[in-house]
């Protein structure tokens, strides 16, 4: 297989693989991958797994058709991509073992040598030349041994990215990356979120035209799918609408009660329920799920005074990988002396921004009216987005909506009769009650106001505290004159026809304009509520708030002002007091020092 010209794969399938890492279960086996870059110098890039070294020494050869390799770059030393380094090295007698000194320091301990003689220790900047290709070393450590490192060719535009961007499955298998390579993130990587976002920024600021993993397929088309993936995946953001139910059954009253809740989840609009046996269903899986989707329901029995252990197990599976940013349901069964949801609840302790629903169902034994009334109860409270949301079931009048207004932080959808649009503003007032009106203001120099001015209505989306730092840029750090906004998003659509989010607000309210106030540089527009919608009852996204935990601090080196609201640098030793930042149109007052 060629990447380029100049590089060409070496790497092996292993077609004979039941569980990879012996926990990981891979019906399409496994694909060890390497990779030799052929220039004035010749690079081989990682070993592959023990039992394939004669498959590996003997591709290399070919690749080189007479050529001897310079290098051999070490990035992971995981035996799956460390084993053949010692065979290689006999093999290879003048070559050069490259890589990390953390990675020297485990070759002592797998090999009994450290290849003293023959080591070149590189580090994060370092740059190894072969020629027209220039290989620079970029640290990743935790993603996911600490002594990972990866290699950016500036020449081709390769990332070669060890483990990350990796899937199970060897590659001459047809399915969907991201199926198995979500299962494979969450199982090894998942818990290292913090590493991978750091990584992430790192290769922003690269020209990455392939991707070259050590697990799967090379990556050489839509790069930014796979890397929005990745920024959900490390930020543990919710991938898809759904909800998740784990559950363990001895005599099967408990499953009954999961199959009638998953029945009403469904009828309730839930796009997706997703359900596990984790006794019999692959718990990998169940993980995996548990980390797209926003919501997980438990259910299982109480067993000698705690829970039954497949579900203790499923549960350190998801707090090991550090679960966070969901809804958690309890459902417990126990006849005498329950306690499954209290072990259940006290488990994730320790875990970031759980949020319990308030119900909980409690089975004696088998179901009663009671608990399905609870288990009904249940289903309500967890689809109560998805019935806001359908037309069918909504509250298309609910007034509380207002309630939800504050300083905080809103999306103000609109059409222009090609497509949906949206931006940022934290300007939304109730000016009245009698009748309801409301006041939004919009600087005159973003599209929306004047799509707006055209139209006359607009949908104001009120966001919640759990919105990331994502939906700020896509709608406040571009215009929607040349920018789709809605790019990638299936926006649902209210009764005057214009989009609201699907995600990551607590409510919306459909707007008609009314009157019009010029304030020179902004226009404030006066308009009646056509329709309003509470979609959950999450806490408003406050200014304060965002400013607070959504906002990344400033880490740019440069001396300046930076915008507190979307991250816009001014070099200068003094900011000009009519300055609007050019990204999210915010004046002067919105910049501060940065400090160094």
């Amino acid at each position: 297989m060629k990447i380029s010209n100049d590089i060409k794969y070496v790497g092996v399938n292993d077609k004979n693989l039941d569980l990879f890492e012996g926990q990981y279960v891979v019906e399409n086996g496994m694909a060890y991958n390497s990779y030799v870059i052929i220039d004035e110098k010749v690079a081989v890039m990682d070993s592959v797994d023990r039992s394939f070294g004669a498959e590996w020494l003997e591709n290399i050869a070919v690749a080189l058709n007479g050529r001897t390799p310079d290098y051999l770059v070490v990035q992971h030393m995981e035996p799956d991509h460390s084993s053949n380094i010692l065979a290689f090295s006999e093999k290879y007698k003048d070559a050069k073992i490259v890589s990390s000194l953390r990675a020297f320091q485990m070759m002592k301990n797998y090999f009994g040598t450290d290849f003293q003689d023959r080591q070149v220790v590189v580090k994060e900047g370092d740059v190894l030349p072969l020629g027209k290709h220039n290989l620079s070393f970029i640290a990743a450590p935790m993603v996911h041994w600490p002594e990972v490192i990866m290699t950016y060719d500036d020449f081709d535009k390769v990332l070669f990215s060890a483990d990350a961007f990796g899937k199970f499955g060897a590659l001459d298998t047809d399915e969907d990356w991201a199926c198995e390579a979500r299962r494979y993130y969450f199982g090894i990587v998942g818990k290292y979120g913090a590493q991978v976002q750091a990584l992430l920024k790192k290769a922003a600021a690269l020209d990455i035209q392939t991707i070259c993993p050590l697990h799967g397929p090379i990556l050489s088309e839509n790069l930014g799918y796979y890397l929005n993936l990745y920024n959900t995946w490390s930020s543990y953001g919710v991938e898809s609408d759904g909800i998740v139910i784990a559950y363990t059954s001895v005599y099967g009253h408990t499953k009954k009660a999961v199959e009638l809740l998953a029945e009403r989840l469904k009828a309730n609009g839930c796009p997706k329920v997703s359900v596990f046996d984790l006794a019999r269903d692959d718990m990998a899986e169940a993980v995996e799920d548990s980390f797209r989707y926003g919501k997980l329901v438990l259910a299982t029995t109480t067993y000698n005074a705690d829970i039954f252990p497949f579900m203790r197990e499923f549960i350190n599976h998801l707090t090991e990988h550090n679960f966070q940013n969901r809804t958690v349901a309890l459902i417990e069964n126990g006849t005498w002396a329950p306690m499954a949801a209290k072990v259940m609840r006290s488990m994730f302790e320790k875990s970031k921004n759980i949020e319990f629903a308030e119900n909980t169902v409690h089975i004696k034994s088998a179901l009663s009216d009671e608990s399905t009334s609870e288990l009904y109860a249940l289903a309500d409270e967890l689809c109560r987005d998805y019935l806001a949301q359908r037309d069918e079931t909504a509250n298309k009048n609910d007034l509380t909506s207002l309630f939800n207004i504050g300083y905080g932080l809103y999306v103000v959808t609109s059409n222009d009769g090609r497509k949906d649009n949206g931006l940022i503003v934290n300007t939304v007032t109730q000016v009245t009650n009698t009748p309801n009106r409301i006041a939004v203001t919009i600087n005159k120099d973003n599209y929306s106001h004047h799509v707006i001015k055209q139209t006359g209505k607009m949908n104001v989306n009120c966001l919640s505290v759990d919105a990331p730092f994502s939906i700020f840029e896509t709608f406040g750090f571009s215009s929607g004159r040349n920018t789709d906004k809605f790019a990638g998003m299936e926006p649902l659509h209210s009764d005057n026809g214009l989009a609201f989010l699907p995600r990551y607000i607590n409510s919306f309210i459909s707007l008609k304009v009314e009157d019009y106030v010029d304030l020179d540089t902004h226009g404030m527009f006066i308009c009646s509520i056509t329709e309003a919608r509470v979609i959950s009852d999450r806490e408003t996204m406050s200014y304060s708030y965002y400013l607070e935990n959504v906002k990344p601090k400033p880490d740019t080196g440069k001396k300046g002002f930076v915008c507190k609201i979307c991250g816009y640098v001014y070099e200068g030793d003094e900011l000009p007091d009519d300055f609007i930042c050019p990204l999210c149109k915010h004046g002067a007052a919105d910049f501060e020092p940065i400090e160094s």
